[in-house]
């Protein structure tokens, strides 16, 4: 009986209560019931991580056809190097989904001297493409930037260092704030600006002032860490001729039509050709051979010619759903490593998103970052994939949630993973039900017992 009343009151938990009549003033009623479920966090990274994946893929193809049948004879051979990330990304995020949240606390530090050990590699053996930065590594047969994975690596291991912190009540010293956290940031920042990559690196500092904002450090703090970043990155800036040349271009983008603005321009001409519904998948003029890298830096001016403002407003409105999901997370969780990981990987992905639109709507300097889930490359799109995987799990921990998903018992991606020996209670899941129509809660031994005495 214990397991017939419980399951019918969960699940009226998590559906909330249902109210008579339609349309969308009983929905615009209902809609706070609906955000106050046990699982809508979870409901909505899919979805959005979902419909984001598909939309790259699309947008991917249709940007990309002109220059790969140029360069490869083919009109499909980037977008199936796309589709094959997506296809390798998909296993490894459900995989993450379904682990513990000890699993991710544990990996942070191997994670992050593999990126450390990989970003060293590739600045004296890596390889130079396009603009000529050294930036990319080939590992059997494949080429990866190391960069990417590092952000992960990152988010990881200073979620776990603060929350560990946090624990041995530690924090309330400035200097347990900052040691091991900034050095470790500034080496991997610094490791990347060997390959020139200044959006990365931008990255990376935001996510530590993330960091630091939510786990409590002073007001004093938080702003001098701020003019550090500031600083730091403008002197990276003002070093490099081809960064300050960037700047001052988008400070004024008609002064080098021909040049040095030449993609920031032709990225504007697609957004306004593109209109308010614009001129149609497919048919973009700017991708034959206008507009420089249009499958990944600029793949929104694409979205903006091709779907107009309502494909770009879409495209926003997903990452805004997407960042809401991520900090109600925050939020919501029950220990100090899910509130500093969520926050961390969500401040990645917003934040890298915000950097690749400004640039293209032409409010920010150009960076050369993707725009997660939806830009080229398997590189940018695996470790994104997991991250947000893991943000599924941080999801699924919530207290509610796991008594939500308890009372459905295990999936069968849980049941498959448990056959392998893998342990969910971390991440809520049921234990196995007595094959009987009610629970028996007598010691095992009794339990068999009384079978032998059923069979004789």
């Amino acid at each position: 009986m214990a397991v017939s009343t419980s399951v019918p009151s969960a699940k009226r938990a998590e559906g909330g209560p249902r109210r008579a009549g339609g349309g969308a003033r009983a929905w615009l009623r209902d809609l706070p019931s609906i955000l106050d479920r046990p699982l809508t966090s979870y409901y909505l990274l899919a979805g959005t991580t979902a419909m984001l994946t598909a939309l790259g893929l699309t947008m991917v193809l249709s940007s990309s056809m002109v220059d790969s049948y140029t360069e490869t004879g083919s009109a499909f051979s980037l977008f199936q190097k796309q589709a094959m990330a997506a296809a390798a990304g998909l296993p490894l995020m459900v995989l993450a989904s379904h682990l513990p949240v000890s699993v991710f606390r544990a990996v942070g530090y191997p994670a992050l001297l593999v990126s450390i050990a990989l970003l060293l590699i590739t600045a004296f053996r890596g390889d130079a493409y396009g603009s000529g930065a050294v930036r990319w590594l080939e590992i059997g047969g494949l080429t990866i930037q190391a960069s990417e994975p590092a952000k992960l690596a990152f988010a990881l291991w200073g979620a776990n260092v603060l929350a560990r912190k946090e624990e041995l009540k530690q924090l309330g010293d400035w200097r347990q704030l900052l040691m091991p956290l900034l050095p470790g940031c500034g080496i991997l920042v610094v490791l990347v600006l060997v390959g020139t990559d200044l959006g990365t690196s931008f990255v990376l500092l935001a996510t530590f002032l993330a960091l630091l904002w939510v786990v409590g450090a002073p007001g004093r703090l938080f702003l001098a860490m701020i003019g550090m970043v500031v600083s730091l990155v403008s002197i990276m800036v003002a070093v490099q001729p081809f960064r300050l040349a960037r700047v001052t271009s988008f400070l004024n983008p008609q002064s080098d039509p021909t040049d040095a603005n030449f993609q920031l321009l032709h990225g504007l001409y697609a957004l306004g050709t593109g209109g308010v519904f614009g001129v149609g998948i497919g048919q973009s003029r700017e991708k034959w051979g206008f507009l420089p890298h249009p499958e990944s830096d600029f793949i929104f001016a694409i979205i903006g010619e091709e779907m107009g403002l309502i494909g770009t407003l879409v495209v926003v409105g997903l990452f805004g759903v997407l960042g809401y999901a991520g900090l109600r997370v925050a939020a919501r969780a029950g220990d100090p490593f899910t509130r500093l990981a969520a926050t961390a990987i969500t401040a990645w992905v917003t934040i890298q998103a915000m950097v690749n639109i400004g640039t293209v709507i032409g409010v920010m300097p150009i960076t050369g970052i993707p725009l997660p889930l939806v830009s080229a490359g398997g590189s940018a799109l695996i470790p994104t994939m997991v991250a947000l995987g893991i943000l599924l799990a941080l999801a699924k921990s919530e207290p509610e949630a796991r008594a939500a998903l308890a009372a459905r018992g295990p999936s069968r991606v849980q049941r498959a993973l448990g056959w392998l020996g893998l342990d969910f209670t971390a991440t809520g899941a049921a234990p196995k039900r007595p094959a009987a129509g009610r629970a028996d809660n007598r010691p095992r031994s009794t339990q068999v017992q009384a079978r032998r005495n059923r069979r004789r």
